[in-house]
């Protein structure tokens, strides 16, 4: 099993969009979110072809897309389409939302929570289809490619907090590396899940619960 580069001892700036209170309440459709993620998935469409993916009305998509072209989720191509078929594509940078203020404040909380549970069950809809059919369906160059990685750490906060940071920071780097090598020939839509979260326990949160409880008394 071949090594990965080491990884930055500080984490770089990032250059992720964070969502104003409007831009979430734009973003909060799960239609919306389909539409991001198809953009990210299969490159630039039209509502028509947006519509035949989705299972949704050209009319219902074209729609949706310009209210997040209102608020630069997405934005027309350039010399490509007509007045009466133009072709989108997804507005280029990631976007940056679910910060503890959002979750806090009452106008953000279920448009953050709503938009987090479309993208991970998009996520989680790729993985399956990979997981059944991969297999059968791709070359073995690309089965042979990916790998699926699970590793349980015992942490505490400030670990925890470090140890996204930098994992965050690295693939921020990589992702922008190969950003500038540009167009290549047998590119194709990839995606890289990287999760660091706490696992909750029964036991220590419940003797957590049960302290705050007696504190706030």
């Amino acid at each position: 099993m071949s090594q990965g580069a080491e990884p930055p001892e500080e984490p770089t700036r990032s250059t992720a969009r964070d969502l104003d209170v409007s831009s979430l309440k734009a973003l909060a459709h799960p239609i919306r979110v389909r539409i991001l993620d198809s953009l990210s998935r299969y490159g630039a469409q039209t509502a028509s072809s947006l519509g035949e993916l989705l299972g949704e009305s050209s009319g219902s998509t074209s729609y949706h897309l310009r209210q997040l072209e209102k608020h630069e989720f997405v934005r027309t191509v350039e010399g490509k389409g007509n007045a009466r078929e133009r072709w989108w594509e997804r507005s280029p940078g990631r976007l940056s939302f679910g910060d503890r203020e959002q979750y806090e404040n009452p106008e953000t909380a279920e448009a953050v929570r709503l938009i987090n549970r479309e993208f991970l069950s998009s996520r989680t809809n790729y993985l399956q289809d990979y997981l059944a059919h991969g297999d059968d369906v791709l070359a073995e160059e690309w089965v042979d490619a990916g790998s699926l990685s699970t590793s349980t750490l015992r942490l505490n906060a400030e670990q925890l907090s470090i140890f996204a940071r930098k994992l965050n920071a690295y693939s921020e780097k990589l992702v922008e590396e190969i950003k500038a090598e540009g167009e290549l020939q047998g590119q194709r839509a990839v995606q890289v899940h990287i999760d660091a979260f706490p696992i909750l326990d029964p036991n220590l949160d419940k003797k957590s619960a049960n302290t705050a409880a007696k504190e706030s008394s």
